[in-house]
């Protein structure tokens, strides 16, 4: 790997580690009785007293510093005063700019006790991006990725949302290529080595349409079922791939054990 992939790798780190570390600081706080407005306050707080800036503040107009997608909206949930009762599952979504490079990343939270059936989306979106994120190395295809999500959740009987996906990163938040999480294998573009993209996949209990509120940002399943979110930054190696948003303490899957 050249001096300009390492320093990109190192660089993204560093932020991806503070994003991750503000969602590991969510896990303290996540309980029924709490609203996302309190979420996005600590979020802010950690990325900033870590010498870095909430990215999504701001951006395109964007009003807070993390995305709350709780139940039904399927992500770029605004934070508010809206409480959060017990049995709802959300999405929280961060990224850290720090140093002129970007890290992204989200995670579930159980908010009391949830149901069955979405502690089965939750962990059908878990596995299905880990899944993803495994085969990743140098020379394989973007329609790999999707594939291997789609044939996941489609196997639970889950859908994968076709409207947003996942894309390049580093020193812009948003970058060339898009990574959808449904396709085909052998498909699109190849992965190469010094690639950095994000793979964060929307995957709904019900059909796989969204419509987006009046809001502008907030996107919902049409048939008001539940959606789940993970997302990672990650790099291509030669003959593998780093993930740059893991958490330290292992808080990466509900429910979190502090």
């Amino acid at each position: 790997m050249n001096d300009e992939f390492k320093n990109a790798f190192i660089k993204t780190k560093a932020a991806g580690s503070i994003a991750s570390g503000a969602l590991d600081e969510v896990c303290n706080i996540i309980k029924p009785g709490i609203s996302t407005n309190e979420i996005d306050n600590l979020c802010y707080q950690f990325i900033n007293d870590h010498g870095a800036y909430s990215a999504p503040l701001y951006y395109r107009g964007y009003p807070k510093s993390c995305c709350t997608s709780p139940n039904h909206t399927v992500c770029h949930g605004i934070p508010s005063d809206k409480i959060l009762r017990d049995g709802d599952i959300v999405n929280v979504d961060v990224t850290a700019f720090k140093d002129g490079w970007h890290g992204d990343t989200s995670r579930m939270f159980f908010v009391g006790e949830v149901s069955v059936k979405a502690m089965k989306l939750v962990k059908s979106t878990y596995d299905a991006m880990m899944k993803a994120i495994k085969i990743l190395k140098d020379g394989i295809y973007l329609g790999d990725i999707g594939s291997t999500i789609q044939d996941h959740v489609e196997n639970d009987g889950f859908s994968v949302v076709r409207d947003f996906c996942g894309h390049g990163i580093g020193k812009s938040f948003h970058l060339n290529p898009n990574i959808l999480h449904y396709g085909k294998a052998g498909t699109g573009m190849k992965v190469t080595e010094g690639m950095i993209f994000t793979i964060e996949p929307m995957i709904n209990l019900g059909k796989f349409e969204t419509k987006t509120l009046n809001d502008g940002w907030t996107a919902v399943t049409k048939d008001k079922t539940l959606s789940a979110q993970f997302e990672h930054t990650i790099g291509i190696k030669k003959d593998g791939y780093e993930i740059f948003t893991l958490s330290d303490k292992g808080l990466n899957f509900p429910p979190y054990k502090i």
